[in-house]
C-alpha cells in the first residue's frame, strides 16, 4: 500500500520508531489535508510530486536549500523531493529517489513509516504527497547538483521549536505565513507551513510571538 497517499502509518514499521518520533505517527493517523492548508487538490488537477520529511536520530530534520537559479521556488529551503517519474512505484519511491539525487543520501538507511494527505501548491500547480521517513542509518549529505541544490542541512527539532527562531514571513503579494530562521536559512512558504503543522500536530511546538513579521528578501521573490 502507498502509505504516503493514504495519510496512514505502516503498522509493521511503527514499532521500530524511537519513542520520541511516535507523536508524529500519531499525528499522521488522524490528520486531514485541511488541517494543514486551505489549498486542497481536486481530482485531475496538478502534477503529482512527493517530498521527504526525514527525521534523524539526533532529533533533526533534513532540509535543502534550492539554488537561486531555479525557475520555480528559487532560493527556498525545502524538503528533498520532486515530481514523480514513470518508473517510480509510488510517492515514497519518488521521494527517496529525489533525496538521493539531491543530497547523496543512501535510501537503504531510511524507513518510510507513513505519509500525510496530499496537498496542493497553487503557485507551481503540484499536488504534493509528504512522505514520512525515519533515518535509521544516516549517511553524509551534500548538494549533488549545485545548479539545483545549493546546500543540505540537518536542522535540530529543538531549534525549530525555539521561540526566537519563529515568526511569520510576509511576501510582497500580501501572503503571510509561518516562518523559521535556522542555520542561516529563512524557511517560509509551503515548507514552513508543513513544518509548522507537523510540529504543532506532534505536540512539540512552543508558544512564540505571532506578531513578529519578517519581510521576504527581494532576491527571494520569484
Amino acid at each position: 500500500m502507498d502509505w504516503a497517499r493514504t495519510g496512514r502509518v505502516d503498522a509493521d514499521v511503527r514499532p521500530l520508531l524511537p519513542a520520541w518520533l511516535q507523536p508524529v505517527a500519531d499525528f499522521a493517523e488522524r490528520v486531514r489535508a485541511d488541517d494543514l492548508t486551505r489549498f486542497l487538490p481536486r481530482d485531475g488537477e496538478g502534477r503529482h510530486s512527493a517530498v521527504l520529511i526525514l527525521f534523524g536520530p539526533a532529533r533533526d530534520v533534513l532540509l535543502i536549500g534550492r539554488a537561486r537559479t531555479m525557475r520555480a521556488h528559487a532560493g527556498q529551503p525545502a524538503f528533498p523531493g520532486g515530481a514523480l517519474d514513470p518508473g517510480d512505484a509510488d510517492a515514497a519511491a519518488a521521494a527517496l529517489r529525489e533525496a538521493r539525487e539531491e543530497t547523496g543520501l543512501d535510501p537503504t538507511g531510511v524507513r518510510v513509516f507513513g505519509g500525510l494527505p496530499d496537498l496542493w501548491v497553487p503557485v507551481s500547480g503540484f499536488v504534493v504527497s509528504p512522505v514520512l521517513g525515519w533515518w535509521e542509518r544516516p549517511t553524509p549529505v551534500a548538494p549533488m547538483h549545485p545548479a539545483e541544490v545549493s546546500s543540505a542541512h540537518r536542522i535540530p527539532i529543538d531549534d525549530l521549536v525555539a521561540p526566537p527562531t519563529r515568526g511569520r514571513v510576509r511576501h510582497p503579494s500580501g501572503y503571510v505565513g509561518p516562518g523559521f530562521e535556522v542555520d542561516g536559512l529563512l524557511v517560509w512558504g509551503f515548507t514552513a507551513g508543513l513544518l509548522n503543522g507537523v510540529l504543532e500536530g506532534a505536540g512539540w511546538a512552543q508558544p512564540w510571538d505571532t506578531a513578529r513579521v519578517v519581510d521576504l528578501p527581494g532576491d527571494l521573490v520569484r
